[in-house]
């Protein structure tokens, strides 16, 4: 289906990426993937809740918790680090994952190549000659990454994040209202690890086994 062209690992939920050559990927993910968030302290919607990019267009920019509590205390929220004690703070799933079509074809509409960290995946593959599947197409697939089983288990509905160039923090709007438009507000996919192991950059991404029409058709209905 495609190689692996890029493993990013998300210390603390919404601040920046660490690039990695390799990782082990355990059934809940990559060790130290989302391991904290920082929780907001103040008066606020979110009091309790973990400040995210969708309250702050410069999170991402860091990925330092000091320098990102500076960016809240900006926008008058305190916030804290807190260590997930049951390992990490996801919104689904323990990994996501990317193909650069997916990304090609908004970047083709917004008339500049867009850098795939803006979508905050674990795994960006570069596709094989052919790969035409859609991220509904792959629900309920069995993919092998290196020594890891993957299984495709929900489509990745996006937010104004994605909208956030990752070097400068500018917006482009653009971005999110063609892919709530054309994408079905879809770009990238959740999986579930069936197989623990050891991925690396170069790694092929193989099809296991298909879906089965009944697996695309309960899960697109969601």
């Amino acid at each position: 289906m495609g190689t692996l062209a890029s493993i990013w690992r998300y210390p603390v939920k919404s601040l920046a990426a660490v690039p990695l050559d390799s990782t082990r990927v355990d059934i809940d993910g990559l060790p130290g993937d989302r391991a904290g968030a920082l929780y907001v302290t103040s008066e606020h919607a979110r009091t309790g809740k973990p400040y995210r990019g969708k309250e702050s267009d410069r999170l991402h920019l860091t990925s330092d918790v000091a320098q990102a509590a500076r960016y809240a205390a900006e926008a008058n929220v305190r916030v804290e680090y807190r260590g997930e004690p049951n390992g990490h703070v996801f919104d689904d799933a323990p990994v996501s994952l990317i193909v650069d079509r997916w990304i090609d074809e908004v970047s083709a509409h917004v008339g500049s190549a867009l850098d795939p960290r803006r979508w905050r995946p674990n795994f960006y593959v570069r596709a094989a000659k052919g790969f035409a599947w859609s991220e509904p197409e792959l629900l309920g697939a069995i993919l092998e990454l290196g020594e890891v089983r993957l299984r495709v288990s929900s489509t990745i509905g996006r937010c104004v994040t994605t909208t956030y160039d990752v070097e400068t923090g500018a917006h482009e709007d653009e971005v999110l209202r063609y892919v709530a438009r054309h994408r079905g507000n879809v770009m990238g996919a959740y999986c579930e690890v069936e197989l623990a192991g050891t991925v690396r950059v170069g790694d092929a991404l193989r099809l296991r086994a298909r879906p089965t029409s009944r697996t695309i058709a309960s899960s697109s209905s969601m």
